[in-house]
């Protein structure tokens, strides 16, 4: 069994990008989207074990994402992110199954210690 796949679909270049360096240098394999339709698209294509995704954006939003993940690959964990972090999106987003949520800007160590949790592996100790 190779590395655990991480999926992160965000329209902030710099988010995916931060994402994918320190989640590359914990051992995933790491793949980032500007917008949702690739990233649904790609879904079909590769095995993935988490999915991050920005909850407003532009198209397919991350609420329509997680709905998409959790009716295809209902074993997929799916972790929110967003600078639009209120009560009511995040109720709903749970309700959704999202396995985290975190608002922008988020600290990276508890970014990461999430994907760990999300995977049922120990975190790294920085």
């Amino acid at each position: 069994m190779g590395a655990p796949r991480i999926m992160i679909i965000d329209d902030e270049q710099i988010v995916g990008n931060m994402a994918k360096m320190h989640l590359t240098k914990e051992g995933f394999e790491v793949e980032t989207f500007l917008s949702a339709t690739p990233a649904l698209e790609r879904l079909e294509q590769a095995h993935f074990d988490v999915v991050v995704t920005d909850l407003k954006m532009k198209g397919v939003d991350g609420m329509e994402v997680l709905r998409t993940v959790k009716r295809k690959h209902p074993k997929i964990k799916v972790i929110m992110i967003t600078a639009f972090a209120h009560l009511n999106t995040s109720i709903e987003a749970f309700r959704g199954e999202v396995f985290d949520f975190f608002p922008k800007p988020f600290k990276i160590k508890d970014f990461v210690a999430s994907i760990h949790r999300a995977l049922g592996l120990q975190a790294k100790e920085a």
